[in-house]
């Protein structure tokens, strides 16, 4: 089962996320991709892990090939969040140069692992403003990415102030 959860910014997508995640009795591993630079970073780090303490997460950081991420086979998986790590992919390291497949090949190979693979993502470029071109570019492929996956999955859910509105199948919960 492929569940992706979109939304603004501060829309309650982690929460939502997390209680279906839970909802699995299964082993679980929260797949964190976003690295700690700043002051603000390790703050929405340390919310998340409050958020998620003594829900039985396992959690790997790991800021880009997510497909190498060691989970059980049979389990069920939170990633957090396409954003950053689409970011992670384009500026450090590999270069922004096949970024959206190589994050499309690492969610298909941990769908073909886990039993419920829960996806946060995010939604961008929906201002119409045009940016430099490598926001461009960024923007370009959290579209291709995130329709990608929406395809894929059984489930896609919108946050809207903390509510989740099924845009696709049922709620899995």
């Amino acid at each position: 089962m492929i569940i992706l959860i979109t939304g603004a910014s501060k829309n309650g997508k982690s929460k939502i996320a997390e209680e279906i995640a839970v909802s699995y009795n299964l082993p679980r591993f929260y797949i964190a991709a976003m690295v700690p630079y700043g002051a603000d970073a390790r703050e929405a780090i340390a919310r998340h892990k409050n958020m998620r303490a003594g829900k039985g997460f396992v959690t790997i950081e790991r800021y880009t090939d997510i497909g190498g991420a060691d989970i059980e086979p049979g389990c069920a998986v939170l990633i957090e969040c396409i954003g950053n790590l689409l970011a992670n992919e384009m500026f450090s390291g590999a270069g922004q140069a096949d970024a959206d497949i190589r994050i499309i090949s690492g969610i298909e190979h941990l769908a073909d692992m886990a039993e419920a693979l829960i996806i946060v993502t995010s939604q961008v470029g929906a201002d119409g403003i045009k940016y430099e071109a490598q926001t461009m570019e960024y923007i370009k492929n959290i579209g291709k990415i995130n329709s990608r996956i929406a395809d894929m999955a059984d489930c896609v859910i919108e946050a809207v102030y903390g509510i989740p509105v099924i845009l696709k199948g049922e709620m899995p919960l």
